[in-house]
Order: structure tokens, then C-alpha cells, then sequence
């Protein structure tokens, strides 16, 4: 690793929470000494940040200049800390865990008053069950999604029929009970939804289909609405979810 890159590394670990960092914790986990981040503590108190502390005690970040002050108004915080925490909860490991440490980020970049109000916000969501997890690597899917490059996988549908697919990944949508990829199937040639918890070895091809995915997206949400309006007027039931629907949702594609 690179000096640079270093320090770099430094501000981003001092960034997080309200510290104070000791020496031999940063150096853990930036894999030097705490000689090492004692000099590059100082070479960034050089570069203007300012950074309260000494050897012995600790390192806080109390100014960074890299950084613009952070202004929300209470009710934007309010609204900010319920979404992140709420992914905490329903996201994969890897989205909770980046929900966690974008909260220590927001936190360390607050102004004491609202930095109080973060940690002991009144709002807070609670699930009394939390998604199935997903069989595949949800972040893999997801950058595979957001680069509009075809996936393969294993999918086991509600009737325990095992399938191989090869899909154009449209988005990842998360309900109460489970994840869901919205895609266009080249199996099926159609729109199809599918459970993570119920797809297996993932395998991400080379063949793109970019820039098409926001336009198929929106095909498809509107395709998918169609029929839920369908149903609904056939079976007399204006349900929010109609069975034939909520099935298609649910990810029990065919």
C-alpha cells in the first residue's frame, strides 16, 4: 500500500464514529504500526485537517477539510436514519453491513447536537421476521445489474421444478419475506421474477446488454402492473396483491 493510499485509508477510518482512534487500533487495521500512524497523523494535521489527540490517549477527527459541513434538517435525519436502518435489517450482509458504516460516517460528520439526535433517534423499524437470505451473492448480482451484463443460475421454482436460466437482471426488488429479481428470461423470452433464496451458482457472463436495462425496466414494471390490473378485474377482488400476481412478485416465476 501506497503512502498515499494511506492516508487516504487514515481519514476514512478516523471518519468513522466519534472516536477517539487509538494508534494501535488504526494501525490493525490499516496493517502498519502505530509509529506509522503517529507520522501520518501528523503529515495530515500538515494537509489542514484537524485532528485532536496524542499518543497515549487517541485521535479524533474534528475537521476535514476534504469534506463540506453536513446540513440536514431534523426530519431529514430523522427520515435518513430510518431507511439505513431499515436496511440493516432486510439487506444481504454485505448491504447491512455498508448501511452500518454509512451511518458512522453520517454520524462523525454531524454537528454535536444532531450527531446526539442520530444515536438515540425515536424512530426505528422493526421486523418480527426478518427475508429469507439469498443462495447467491446478492452483491454480485447486484453489480452484475448495474453494469447490464447476463447472469446464469440454477432456479428451483414453487413447484420444486429445477431449471437452468440465463436472464437480463433488471433490478432487485426487497418485499417483507423475500428478494426478488425482476428480469427479462431468454428461457421464457418474457419478464419473469425470481427469489434469491431459491436461485444457485450464480454465474455472471460477459454478454451485455447495455444501455437497455432502465427502458426493459420500465417495460417490465408496467407489464407487470398490467397484469395485477388484469386479474383484479377478473376475479371482482381489488386486493393490493391479487394471487396470480403476488405469485408472479413472490418470485414463483415458471
Amino acid at each position: 500500500m501506497s503512502r498515499t493510499h494511506r492516508l487516504f485509508q487514515l481519514m476514512q477510518a478516523l471518519r468513522l464514529g466519534p472516536g477517539p482512534h487509538t494508534a494501535a487500533r488504526l494501525g490493525e487495521e490499516l496493517g502498519v504500526s502505530a509509529r506509522s500512524i503517529h507520522r501520518d497523523i501528523a503529515t495530515l494535521r500538515e494537509m489542514g485537517a484537524v485532528i485532536d489527540g496524542e499518543a497515549g490517549y487517541g485521535f479524533t477527527l474534528i475537521e476535514d477539510n476534504a469534506l463540506p459541513p453536513m446540513g440536514f434538517r431534523d426530519t431529514e435525519l430523522e427520515a435518513l436514519v430510518l431507511g439505513l436502518r431499515e436496511v440493516e435489517q432486510i439487506g444481504d450482509p454485505e448491504l447491512a453491513t455498508a448501511a452500518s458504516e454509512a451511518l458512522r460516517k453520517l454520524q462523525a460528520r454531524l454537528p454535536p447536537r444532531q450527531a446526539h439526535r442520530l444515536r438515540h433517534a425515536v424512530l426505528a423499524p422493526y421486523r418480527f421476521a426478518r427475508p429469507i437470505p439469498p443462495a447467491i451473492s446478492a452483491q454480485e448480482l447486484r453489480q452484475a445489474t448495474w453494469d447490464e451484463v447476463e447472469v446464469r443460475f440454477g432456479y428451483t421454482d414453487g413447484h420444486g421444478a429445477v431449471t437452468e436460466r440465463q436472464v437480463k437482471p433488471l433490478s432487485v426488488v426487497y418485499f417483507d419475506r423475500s428478494t426478488v429479481l425482476i428480469a427479462w428470461c431468454c428461457l421464457r423470452k418474457a419478464v419473469r421474477v425470481f427469489r434469491l433464496d431459491r436461485m444457485r451458482a450464480l454465474e455472471v457472463t460477459g454478454q451485455s446488454f447495455r444501455p437497455h436495462r432502465v427502458t426493459m425496466l420500465r417495460e417490465a414494471l408496467e407489464h407487470l402492473r398490467e397484469e395485477r390490473q388484469a386479474e383484479a378485474r377478473t376475479a371482482g377482488d381489488c386486493a393490493l396483491y391479487p394471487s396470480g400476481a403476488a405469485a408472479k412478485l413472490d418470485g414463483s416465476s415458471d
